[in-house]
């Protein structure tokens, strides 16, 4: 509950840095998840698709490989697919689901990293080393990784640099490399990217960010 609910984040530490960026955004907090594959599942159907559309696969996936559980609360009925459970899905049923082979893909080599136990996908965990990890697996990208970090390993310093809606927030989105200028105005908000990450998705900081250099700029990440 500490690290879904960022209990011992330091308000004081995070706002001496990001205040004078994000104003208006004293004490806030990055969510965790009470569960680290579950989310890492969860980032991957939510790859490219609304969250509503991400929310009806992530539904039928319970429906179909979680176990059945008896709760006092209606429609709550099932846990969520276990690692086991989702390293043997096949192609037909996940396609039937309607999710893309890509993610299909993701889902089932990243279950099988973590029964395995060579993915822990815990608060505290080391950030690099899982990310490379996370990154070597079919259909996870930079983006996937780092909000992993963000909010299931509880790493202070994730940066989705690739993210469209971070882009905008920041102003950067039109210019030639946009993840290249949000990773520049990033370094000033060191070591605490994630919460700025946070306080950018909820509104634009008014702080001036860097301008992009027409000459060396190209979006290198998608």
């Amino acid at each position: 509950m500490r690290a879904l609910l960022d209990l011992d984040a330091d308000p004081a530490a995070i706002d001496a840095v990001l205040l004078p960026h994000f104003p208006g955004t004293a004490g806030g907090r990055v969510p965790g998840s009470l569960d680290g594959f579950e989310l890492a599942v969860r980032a991957i159907l939510g790859q490219q698709v609304t969250v509503a559309a991400a929310h009806t696969l992530c539904g039928r996936l319970v429906a179909r490989f979680g176990t059945p559980i008896d709760t006092p609360f209606a429609g709550v009925n099932r846990l969520f697919p276990t690692p086991a459970a989702l390293a043997l899905a096949d192609s037909d049923t996940l396609g039937g689901l309607g999710i893309v082979r890509q993610r299909q893909a993701a889902i089932v080599a990243l279950a099988r990293e973590v029964l395995a136990g060579r993915l822990g996908l815990q608060p505290g965990d080391a950030p690099e080393p899982a990310m490379a990890a996370l990154r070597a697996l079919p259909g996870i990208g930079d983006w996937t990784a780092q909000y992993i970090a963000l909010r299931a390993l509880r790493w202070s310093d994730a940066f989705p640099a690739g993210d469209v809606a971070l882009q905008k927030a920041l102003g950067v989105r039109g210019t030639a490399r946009p993840a290249l200028a949000a990773t520049q105005a990033s370094e000033a908000w060191r070591p605490w990217r994630s919460y700025a990450v946070l306080r950018a998705w909820h509104g634009r900081p008014e702080a001036t960010m860097p301008p992009a250099d027409p000459a060396t700029t190209r979006e290198t990440i998608p």
